[in-house]
């Protein structure tokens, strides 16, 4: 039942970051990802929300369409909010929806416990990841905890992974969970795992696309910061402020003309 939209590759990692508008989009599907995902991350790094647990799906469908206009050649994923996967019935409708408005794996969070709702949407033919470890929609917190750091945690974290992979779901998210714990899961599992805080010895990787650019200010230790758009969207907003008081810009080939006869007869008019 398993699907293969993904596979283990020791010679490959899994790459994937998070997106949620049209120009980003563009980007990302121009470089060498294999995974670009609108995640409900959206929340607490576009629209100022304070939790993942008050993103809508009507907030989800709003930035997988416009990621969607973006990338013509990767993978798209995207999250199954919070309390739209409450029964089986509910999760096929809402993931059904998700897949048609143009997302090619769906994700959601849980372990045993959502096992059967996760096979019911991969039942449905509707590509699916699970997520376990730190739960984002369930915490009511940003703040990122370890999961798995006892041996009774971490055998119900495997457990919790197992129960996913039966299901049918195509990978695995482990968030936050210790590195060697995540190399066991990874190691007994047919399914690729996703690392996010989990050390090196997942199958793949995801971060916030925030987050690597340098949005915000490393918020978590498993985070690096690729680039530094934030000071850099300073920087060019003042370069902007200067050269317009300074009649720097615009300047001649930033406008438009109109002919002599056209700017005379304008002026007789007025």
């Amino acid at each position: 039942m398993t699907q293969t939209i993904l596979q283990k590759n020791p010679h490959k990692k899994i790459t994937i970051l998070t997106c949620y508008d049209f120009p980003t989009a563009r980007a990302l599907d121009s470089s060498d990802l294999d995974i670009i995902f609108v995640g409900d991350s959206v929340g607490t790094n576009v629209l100022g929300y304070r939790s993942e647990m008050e993103v809508t799906l009507e907030d989800m469908i709003h930035h997988l369409k416009a990621v969607r206009k973006g990338v013509t050649s990767k993978t798209l994923m995207v999250d199954l909010p919070y309390n739209t996967y409450r029964s089986k019935g509910e999760a096929v409708k809402n993931a059904r929806l998700l897949k048609n408005k143009g997302a090619n794996i769906v994700k959601l969070e849980g372990g045993a416990e959502i096992a059967a709702i996760a096979q019911a949407i991969v039942a449905a033919k509707i590509p699916t990841m699970g997520h376990i470890g730190f739960q984002p929609q369930i915490a009511q917190t940003a703040k990122r905890t370890v999961v798995g750091a006892s041996a009774e945690d971490a055998v119900s974290l495997y457990e919790d992974a197992r129960a996913l992979q039966q299901s049918g779901v195509c990978a695995v998210v482990l968030e936050c969970v210790p590195e060697m714990v995540a190399k066991e899961i990874t190691d007994r599992l047919s399914v690729p795992t996703i690392g996010i805080g989990s050390g090196k010895y997942t199958d793949g990787q995801v971060l916030v696309y925030c987050d690597v650019v340098g949005w915000y200010n490393l918020p978590y230790r498993f985070v690096k910061r690729y680039d530094s758009f934030f000071e850099r969207t300073i920087t060019a907003a003042n370069r902007f402020v200067q050269e317009v008081d300074h009649d720097l810009y615009p300047q001649r080939n930033h406008g438009f003309r109109i002919k002599a006869d056209q700017l005379k007869s304008f002026k007789n008019s007025i």
